[in-house]
């Protein structure tokens, strides 16, 4: 089974970061810096098909979503005994 997690790739004035949700894109940089409110974002996000490029461009910046796979984690977990 396939596991992973979403990824906002957001590229300003030619940096780029990541962030494990719009959310937390909203923490570090306001609306006005980004030129879209978090919950405009939110909705036009939602309304693109899965087939869709998961992009957003304006004049100020370009959000991408996407997908951060990772492997399946065993932590915690206790080994069962073989019977």
């Amino acid at each position: 089974m396939e596991e992973y997690r979403n990824i906002i790739h957001l590229e300003l004035n030619g940096v780029h970061e990541y962030y494990g949700s719009p959310a937390s894109m909203y923490d570090k940089h306001t609306a006005d810096e980004l030129g879209i409110s978090k919950a405009s974002l939110n909705n036009y996000f939602s309304k693109l098909s899965e087939n869709d490029p998961q992009l957003y461009q304006n004049s100020r910046c370009i959000i991408r979503k996407g997908k951060l796979y990772t492997k399946p984690s065993t932590r915690g977990r206790k080994k069962q005994e073989s019977e």
